[in-house]
């Protein structure tokens, strides 16, 4: 593109690829620089390559720019693993060495000049994308292991794991796990381990602590390839202070609107048309050259409430309230173009209030995003799950309450790594009782998350069921497999991914009550639930019930929908799980008996801190001779016919 067409794109927030303008690029023997600092009184390159010296290779100011300085220099001067940074003489009169906003690869912390970098990647990754592509706008399994790369595995002197080796280990971990996503935690360069990844420097820039660029593409090719999908956490909220970094770059605020109260960093300025072209094209730029198959937008509160992180100080908009508008305008434009250019794309928010629509389309006044964290299932479940269950009774509504609100949005069930930190203890340390039934509490915990309403996400360890918090600083604590009951808990996340995966009423209708159906919601009394998952056919449909009481019930009435017999397919308390293996009979016969607002009923021994899984029985028997070539004729739920695939809130 010519220079005069990407830079009004730029100015009015709509050029895309502005990383194909902006930044170091390498082509025909020549390396051109170019950067945004309308207020410098003067920019140079200074690298290795002239000994930093900012007299050297001073840049020019283009006319009629907006303020977009620019350099050519020969490869004999710079090439690849070139290091540079722009010394920038700020308004003030300051010298600021700035890392590449644009750059495309970074120095390993603690250094932080930028390393000009070709991003060439020859991909193997065909058959996933045609597949993404086919399965675009219809119903899959979503669940997702959440992982920080850092502390995952190390090498055991505790060095990272390379992108590269992680390709090896990590692929067929996920794989055999049966996880059909994993969400990367951020990857953008960022300064601080502490900071997990979500204070970040350089948003154009995979952290250079597991490899380049290219080793970063090569994973998920892998991961691609062994057709596990590639979620990566971003933070268009906030950055970092970092003299090296966005803030203050020519010595006004910039890509900044203000200090965010709570973590010491800026905001970005959702106002100036640049901006959100930088942050939009960051986005574009991961989905077109890194192949990613979605992104999970960090602290969308913290960008939607002008007030967020505010005790006492009121914030308003032109319109009285206190949303930004800018920042409400941001993420539907970002939306918008990202599903326009990846219509398979996953967007999901992390958005932890009751704002509404954000799951909808911006047609219909939504944010845009086809998926939103439920907040309020996690913190209400947990606080359940960490309540005495001889008083649980008191507590029910926290149990079923999420289904009140639960086709409001497009919801994402999560117990992520926030769940997990700053003394909030680990998900096993938080289940009420002894050491034996805290293991029988997450197990009822996990069945009643993938058996809910909504796509699943579980932070990377939680599968161990570890007694500790989270540590950024090591890896996970793998010898605990070595713990019968960590072992035996392993197993029955691993069977528990492979059922929610093969059964598609858990996922088929996530988002409608056409999937979900209360069979007993109010036993209080008894702290036992019971509800019905549906797909598309009724011979998908399940029945689950929980019982979050160790009282044990020998013979206990269940309605079921459909006569025949309905067969046990998953047990929480099984044997191999570290149940206490209470005999169950592996089917029951439904009789013509109405219970519990249903046709039929099955009567079954339900063990106290148990959840089973019931799916009616189904036999295949040959046609007649006479019939062989004739169409079957299938009997089929009345409402199965009716229903309708058009859900108003999704893409």
């Amino acid at each position: 593109m010519d220079n005069a067409n990407a830079l009004y794109l730029f100015h009015h927030g709509d050029y895309l690829q502005s990383y194909e303008f902006f930044g170091a690029h390498i082509q025909n023997h020549l390396v051109t620089f170019r950067l945004w600092a309308p207020n410098a009184q003067a920019v140079s390159i200074v690298g290795d390559f002239n000994e930093w010296d900012p007299t050297a290779h001073p840049m020019k100011l283009l006319p009629q720019s907006g303020g977009v300085w620019e350099q050519t220099l020969s490869d004999q001067v710079v090439s690849k693993g070139t290091l540079y940074k722009y010394c920038i003489e700020q308004i003030d009169g300051e010298i600021a060495y700035k890392a590449d906003p644009y750059g495309f690869y970074s120095e390993k912390r603690p250094n932080t000049a930028s390393i000009i970098w070709p991003l060439d990647y020859t991909w193997h990754d065909d058959k996933w994308c045609a597949k993404r592509d086919a399965h675009t706008g219809k119903p899959l399994p979503m669940n997702i292991y959440e992982i920080h790369l850092g502390s995952w595995r190390t090498h055991k002197d505790g060095s990272f794991l390379s992108y590269r080796e992680l390709a090896s280990e990590l692929v067929s971990y996920l794989k055999d796990m049966h996880y059909t996503h994993v969400e990367i935690m951020p990857l953008m360069e960022h300064p601080f381990d502490g900071s997990w990844g979500y204070q970040i420097t350089g948003y154009f820039a995979p952290t250079s602590r597991y490899g380049t660029p290219q080793d970063l593409m090569y994973l998920i090719d892998q991961l691609h390839q062994a057709g596990i999908a590639v979620i990566f956490d971003w933070v268009p909220g906030h950055f970092c202070k970092d003299a090296h970094g966005l803030y203050k770059l020519d010595g006004t605020n910039l890509y900044e609107a203000t200090e965010h109260p709570q973590w010491g960093t800026m905001e970005f300025n959702y106002n100036r048309p640049e901006v959100v072209n930088f942050l939009i094209s960051n986005a574009y730029y991961w989905f077109k050259l890194y192949h990613v198959d979605g992104l999970r937008i960090d602290g969308v509160a913290s960008i939607l409430y002008l007030n967020y992180g505010y005790d006492n100080e009121w914030r308003k908009n032109s319109e009285g309230g206190n949303t930004s508008l800018e920042a409400i305008a941001f993420l539907q434009k970002l939306n918008t173009e990202i599903f326009k250019y990846f219509p398979y794309a996953i967007m999901a928010a992390e958005e932890s209030t009751a704002f509404p629509k954000v799951t909808w389309p911006v047609s219909d006044g939504g944010l845009g995003f086809n998926y939103k964290w439920d907040m309020g299932w996690m913190h209400d479940t947990l606080a359940y799950m960490e309540t005495d269950p001889y008083v649980r009774s008191n507590f029910h509504d926290r149990l079923t309450f999420s289904m009140s609100y639960a086709f409001s949005e497009n919801f994402i069930l999560p117990l992520s790594h926030d769940e997990v930190v700053h003394g909030k203890k680990s998900i096993l340390d938080k289940m009420f009782g002894d050491y034996g039934s805290k293991f029988d509490e997450m197990r009822l915990l996990y069945t009643y998350m993938y058996t809910h309403s909504g796509k699943k996400l579980t932070f990377m360890g939680n599968e161990n069921a570890p007694f500790i918090e989270w540590r950024y600083y090591e890896e996970l604590e793998w010898f605990m497999l070595e713990n019968e009951k960590h072992a035996d808990f392993h197993l029955f996340i691993k069977d528990l991914n492979h059922l929610y995966a093969a059964e598609k009423a858990l996922w088929q209708d996530d988002h409608s009550w056409d999937g979900f159906q209360w069979i007993e919601p109010n036993n209080a009394k008894q702290s036992v639930i019971i509800f019905r998952r549906m797909g598309d056919d009724p011979k998908d449909d399940l029945v689950i019930i929980i019982n979050f009481c160790p009282q044990t019930y020998p013979i206990y009435e269940i309605g079921v929908p459909q006569e025949g017999k309905w067969q046990l397919i998953f047990n929480s308390n099984s044997l191999k799980y570290g149940g206490s293996g209470e005999t169950i009979v592996p089917s029951a016969k439904a009789e013509p008996l109405p219970f519990h607002n249903q046709p039929y009923n099955i009567t079954i021994a339900l063990p106290g801190l148990t959840a089973l899984i019931y799916k009616k029985e189904t036999k295949t028997k040959l046609p007649a001779k006479s019939s062989i070539h004739k169409p079957q004729k299938i009997d089929r739920d009345k409402k199965a016919l009716m229903k309708t695939s058009h859900k108003s809130k999704q893409h």
